[in-house]
């Protein structure tokens, strides 16, 4: 079997910072969990992937939805430029800290 990367793996969502600036994007820290479950029990059954590369660090442009949908781990304002780590960003970085879902 050939050995595989996953490349450009995640969701997208209408995340905006909440009144206290935190931005809950819990529907995609659902998707990651499941999807990295998943992945996790692939790769115990043998199925040889080399790596998974999380798909987008920061929202941005997309040419399909524009600046409607949003596809980062961080919110990017895209009036001020500010950048926000999202609740995913959190549970992401705990996750790659364990090497486990987090």
């Amino acid at each position: 079997m050939k050995s595989i990367y996953i490349t450009e793996n995640g969701t997208s969502g209408s995340d905006q910072p909440a009144a206290d600036g935190t931005v809950y994007d819990v529907d995609r820290i659902m998707y990651l969990r499941n999807y990295l479950t998943q992945l996790q029990r692939a790769t115990a059954d043998g199925v040889p992937v080399l790596g998974h590369f999380l798909w987008g660090l920061m929202d941005n442009f997309e040419w399909a939805d524009g600046y409607e949908q949003r596809f980062g781990l961080y919110h990017v304002d895209f009036a001020t430029k500010r950048r926000t780590p999202k609740l995913s960003a959190s549970f992401y970085r705990e996750t790659i800290a364990r090497n486990a879902v987090a």
